[in-house]
C-alpha cells in the first residue's frame, strides 16, 4: 500500500527537497505541503494523510502545536506525525513527543532514515534519531512526575520484559527480532501486547516507562546507540 504524506515546512527549497526524495520511494506518495502550521493542520485535517512531516519553527503556528492540533492528547482519530527539523534540543524533542509526534528526525538524517521514520509512524511505531534516542529516553524519565509509573494492567511475561528492554535502548523490530532469535510478527506481537498492557500510545511511551520503573539501567556516560 502507498503510504500518503503531508509535509510541512516555512522553506520552499526543504518542501521540494524532502518531496523529492520521498515521492522517489515507491511505496510513499507527497499528496500535500503547507507553509505554516495552520495550513498544516487544516490540509491534514482535509487529506487526512497516513503520515505528516512537520518542522518545528513555521510562522503562525509552529510544529508542536500543530502536532497537537492533529495528534494530541483527546484527539479523536490522531494522525502520525513526525517531526523533522535542524535543531537537536532536547526541549524540542521532549515537546514534540509529548505532543502527539511518532517520530523525530534532524534535516540531515539521510533519505533512508527519513523513509524508515515514514513507514515505522505509518506503521503505529516510533522512530526518533539515533543520536537523541538513548538521550532522550533519560531526559523523559528525568522530567517525569514523582507519583509512581501506572502499573500494567497484567503482569509481564519474561519475553514482554526482554522485548521492553530492547524497546528502551532504541532498537528497531528487526533488531529485537535478530538479538532475541524471534520472528519479526513476534516482536510487533510482544510490542502490542506491552501497549495494551501499559497503556502506551507508542514504542516511545513504552521506553519511557521502562526507564521509570528501573527496567532499563542508565549508564552514566553512555554513548546513544544507533538503530
Amino acid at each position: 500500500m502507498t503510504i500518503r504524506v503531508l509535509i510541512a515546512d516555512d522553506q520552499e527549497l526543504v518542501r521540494t527537497g524532502l518531496g523529492m526524495i520521498l515521492d522517489a520511494q515507491p511505496d510513499i506518495d507527497v499528496v500535500g505541503q503547507a507553509s505554516d502550521g495552520i495550513e498544516a493542520v487544516a490540509l491534514a485535517r482535509r487529506l487526512q494523510p497516513d503520515v505528516c512531516l512537520f518542522d518545528i519553527r513555521m510562522p503562525r503556528q509552529d510544529g508542536i502545536e500543530a502536532t497537537r492540533a492533529i495528534a494530541g492528547p483527546g484527539v479523536e482519530n490522531p494522525l502520525a506525525v513526525v517531526i523533522i527539523t535542524t535543531f537537536d534540543l532536547d526541549e524540542y524533542v521532549y515537546a514534540a513527543l509529548r505532543a502527539g509526534a511518532k517520530g523525530f528526525l534532524l534535516k540531515d538524517a539521510g533519505a533512508d532514515l527519513l523513509g524508515q521514520a515514514v513507514r515505522a509512524a505509518a506503521s503505529g511505531d516510533a522512530l526518533i534519531a539515533p543520536n537523541v534516542t538513548v538521550r532522550l529516553l533519560e531526559a523523559f524519565a528525568d522530567a517525569a512526575p514523582a507519583a509512581a509509573p501506572a502499573q500494567p494492567v497484567e503482569p509481564l511475561t519474561e519475553r514482554e520484559e526482554q522485548v521492553l528492554a530492547a524497546v528502551a535502548r532504541g532498537l528497531g523490530n528487526n533488531e529485537i527480532a535478530s538479538e532475541l532469535y524471534i520472528t519479526l510478527s513476534t516482536v510487533k506481537t510482544h510490542v502490542a501486547s506491552l501497549m495494551a498492557k501499559l497503556g502506551a500510545r507508542n514504542r516511545v511511551e513504552i521506553a519511557i516507562w521502562a526507564y521509570q520503573t528501573k527496567r532499563s539501567p542508565r549508564r552514566p556516560g553512555a554513548t546513544p546507540t544507533g538503530r
